[in-house]
């Protein structure tokens, strides 16, 4: 049995979308960039996977695979991106999204059953065109409505996403708009063609931390209001404590740790993902220094040898110069791949400053686990 097969998400939900051995890699002036190395990832019907990693470790080039949007030097070397989902007969069907062509992924998929917001609204919106008849594009294209109702649910769709006063802002020019507005119009149109799966891109980096809580409480409700499956592309673990069911934790292209919300937060076996959390903000302590996670990453134009995050970390063996760790099952849903967790492994201890970091962590994540 594959590694795609046996390492994720058992819940007794339907899974959605299957990730299966994905492999990108990137042309460029300076040579072939590695990106993508072997991802597997899945995601089940209605629930909520968060994919944490620092800037650069291929959240968003994974998720851009799933919508059919990498950029014209990309190629995909190997694997599969397997969609479920029910046609218009009523049958369940399942599609490798890698295999189709561009154009029948555009018109069937991309937009319409599977939906993307950005992080910045201003780069998604056409400062040309109003946000009523932008909202109303997709329904166009997807759905075929005529124009009267749809501009009818472009308006229940601005209702939904909380704008007050559709009827006038339907008419706005984005510019019109605050950056929370905005992004609540981003939401919209991804959600006017009835996605089965919302994928949201740092949905909240450009915006303050007021209008941040509100954006994030607001595509929770929609999601249990039309069942919706979301992935959540993110550095900010403060936003994972709140949102996720599941976390893929990525470095260097490639994940080495994943598990529910609570195994991440309260039981982190990977030295990466001790840093990921040790560098969570914290108001409530006099120390005013914020933790980093030392060095870099990897160049990935040249292959790394054994485990990328060797140079990193602090407690790396003998074996990470050699040879790359297999992901070690902790529980059910708990996956991490370090040579730490091999049975022969030394025990290590975390350093007191660590220990203390990760207290703090959790201590935040427990106000919304």
């Amino acid at each position: 049995m594959s590694e795609a097969k046996v390492v994720g998400n058992p819940s007794a939900n339907k899974k959605i979308l299957d990730i299966k051995n994905l492999d990108i890699s990137f042309q460029t002036n300076a040579g072939v960039i590695h990106a993508i190395r072997g991802v597997n990832l899945d995601l089940c019907k209605g629930e909520t996977v968060a994919i944490v990693g620092e800037s650069g470790s291929g959240k968003s080039v994974t998720m851009k695979a799933v919508m059919g949007l990498l950029d014209s030097n990309a190629t995909v070397n190997s694997g599969e991106i397997l969609y479920t989902y029910t046609d218009e007969k009523g049958q369940e069907a399942t599609v490798d999204l890698l295999k189709l062509p561009k154009k029948q992924l555009r018109q069937n998929f991309n937009g319409q059953r599977i939906a993307m917001v950005f992080q910045d609204p201003m780069t998604s919106l056409d400062p040309t065109m109003t946000i009523g008849k932008q909202i109303m594009e997709s329904m166009f294209l997807h759905l075929q409505m005529d124009k009267e109702a749809a501009k009818a649910r472009a308006l229940e769709l601005l209702e939904l996403v909380g704008i007050p006063d559709a009827e006038k802002r339907f008419k706005n020019y984005p510019h019109q708009l605050s950056g929370g507005m905005r992004q609540r119009v981003v939401i919209a149109i991804a959600l006017s063609a009835n996605p089965d799966i919302l994928i949201c891109d740092e949905p909240t980096t450009a915006l303050d931390v007021t209008i941040q809580a509100r954006i994030l409480e607001l595509i929770m409700e929609i999601q249990q209001k039309m069942g919706l499956s979301v992935v959540y592309i993110t550095h900010d673990l403060g936003v994972v404590a709140k949102v996720a069911d599941y976390v893929d934790v990525m470095y260097a292209g490639k994940i080495v740790e994943v598990g529910n919300v609570n195994e991440i937060f309260f039981e982190p076996k990977h030295p990466y993902t001790w840093g990921l959390l040790s560098a969570m903000p914290d108001l409530e302590t006099d120390d005013d220094r914020l933790y980093s996670i030392p060095g870099s990453p990897p160049n990935l134009l040249r292959e790394p040898k054994g485990d990328a995050f060797a140079a990193r970390n602090q407690f790396a063996l003998a074996i990470d110069e050699k040879a790359e760790p297999p992901l070690f099952q902790i529980s059910p849903t708990h996956w991490a791949a370090t040579w730490l967790l091999h049975p022969d492994a030394p025990k290590v201890e975390m350093p007191p400053e660590l220990v203390a970091r990760l207290a703090r962590a959790r201590k935040e994540a427990e106000k919304y686990l």
